[in-house]
């Protein structure tokens, strides 16, 4: 391997250590613009494509491998089989800043500000479309590293995770493109300055009372998950963390009871209701003998007088939780039980729980940010539920806590997680992590939470201002329109 296409794998798998649990945010920074100095120096487009593309395979095969761990670890795939559609996936996801770099080279006019803003646009579009393409996969998109402490995420409650991401590549493009003009350190210090400076207005405001909320982590292992003969441990963890733990909300993590809601004992129910109202992952739907199944993995509410209210997530992954066409083969490879769910519709209304309306999101349906906005304004308060065994001891925990802390951010509410194996926790809606349980422990996280009313700049217009940024970005150099270099 070359040094520099050496240069450019080491360099994306750098980056991973600006996410969490390390989140040295300043390093992104330094990687992006790394990638941005081997662009500008690529003699043709192959090389230009490949040295993005190997950017984008170690920034993935190092942030995302824990896609091994669900697969084999807990799916009980075979290991050769899991470890290659890891492999496959990397190498997909590698493919989006690759394709920034051919953008890059199809419309480089040599001009240094044409190219600066070239590089931000085109790598913020593609970052947003690996976000949208066949049904997503946003994960480690560039502006999560920039959570709390980063002074970028002021920014966050103006232009969102996307909006992030192309100041970050601003900023590096900054340094490849012009970093011998005083002007580009200006820039960089105003941004810094800018982002501190709106960290200072609060943009929604505190409604009802205090909330006194309990969130329980049952440490329930994924491989006993759906075993009969552990259901009573399970559904007793959980009754045992409730009764020790009331409050005036109680909220158990994503298919916490490991049925159909049909099939819990109202006995059960009953006693988890002396704790007060209740929210909880479990499966709803029909399974009646000699029809198709149709179930939804929910998020019921269980209030006073027996009342329930559910929300069916919307937003399934792939292969996880559903089949696409042509593929149920692979899912014969997993110990994956409920792997085709229905999804749920697009735009459910808030829960009313404990005078609060709560919006509530499953496993990775928060990695979405512009999904969490549609129950907005009406939302005070947003509960992630997740059933975080399938990642293993990982990177992932930690950088789904990151990706919680975002939204709480771009909502300006408070976010809180309850997990089956961490990282539970409750996040403000400076999006600073107020308080959270070790991983893998059996507890409860309770705290006073506040609801908040109001409208955030990036609750009304989502990405689109992020996007149209980017957009503008690229119109110096489309104008300048011409045929790749000739060297």
């Amino acid at each position: 391997m070359h040094r520099t296409e050496f240069a450019a794998l080491l360099l994306g798998a750098l980056t991973v250590c600006g996410f969490a649990p390390l989140a040295w945010f300043p390093l992104p920074l330094a990687t992006l613009c790394g990638l941005f100095v081997l662009w500008r120096g690529a003699k043709t487009q192959r090389q230009i494509v490949r040295i993005g593309w190997l950017w984008g395979f170690g920034f993935f095969f190092g942030g995302v491998s824990w896609i091994y761990i669900s697969l084999h670890d807990v799916g009980g795939m075979l290991a050769p089989l899991a470890a290659a559609a890891t492999l496959i996936v990397c190498v997909y996801l590698a493919l989006f800043p690759a394709l920034a770099g051919a953008l890059y080279w199809r419309m480089c006019s040599g001009s240094a500000w044409r190219d600066l803003l070239l590089l931000c646009g085109a790598w913020v579009l593609c970052e947003w479309l690996r976000g949208w393409l066949f049904t997503g996969f946003p994960w480690l998109a560039l502006g999560y590293s920039q959570s709390p402490p980063s002074p970028l995420a002021g920014y966050a409650a103006l232009i969102g995770v996307y909006g992030i991401g192309l100041l970050v590549a601003s900023m590096a493009a900054l340094l490849a493109c012009a970093w011998r003009r005083p002007a580009s350190w200006l820039l960089l210090v105003g941004l810094c300055a800018g982002g501190y400076a709106l960290q200072t207005i609060s943009w929604t405001q505190p409604t009802g009372a205090p909330l006194k909320v309990s969130l329980l982590q049952g440490n329930i292992a994924q491989d006993g998950k759906w075993d009969l003969e552990r259901l009573d441990d399970s559904m007793s963890t959980y009754a045992r963390l409730a009764r020790e733990h009331p409050a005036q909300l109680v909220v158990m993590p994503e298919t916490a009871l490991p049925m159909f809601l049909d099939d819990v004992p109202g006995e059960y129910l009953q006693q988890l209701m002396a704790n007060g109202p209740t929210l909880f992952g479990v499966a709803i739907g029909t399974h009646e003998p000699g029809k198709p199944e149709v179930y939804f993995n929910a998020a019921v509410a269980m209030t006073v007088a027996n009342q329930f209210q559910a929300y069916a997530k919307s937003h399934l992954v792939p292969f996880g939780e559903y089949v696409p066409p042509g593929f149920s083969w692979f899912l014969t490879l997993l110990r994956m039980p409920m792997s085709d769910f229905t999804p749920g519709a697009a735009h459910q209304p808030p829960l009313s729980i404990a005078g609060q309306l709560i919006a509530p999101n499953i496993c990775y349906e928060d990695a979405f940010g512009e999904e969490i906005l549609a129950a907005l304004p009406q939302a005070t308060l947003l509960i992630n539920l997740s059933n975080t065994a399938w990642f293993g001891n990982s990177l992932a925990q930690p950088q789904h806590l990151q990706i919680a802390q975002m939204r709480a951010l771009e909502t300006g509410r408070y976010m809180l997680r309850a997990t089956n194996t961490g990282m539970t926790a409750v996040v403000r809606p400076d999006g600073r992590v107020a308080a959270a349980l070790p991983a893998f422990t059996a507890d409860a996280l309770t705290a006073e939470v506040q609801g908040y009313a109001g409208m955030t700049p990036f609750a009304y217009w989502g990405n689109a201002l992020a996007l149209l940024l980017a957009l503008f970005a690229l119109l110096p150099a489309a104008a300048q329109w011409r045929k790749p270099r000739q060297l």
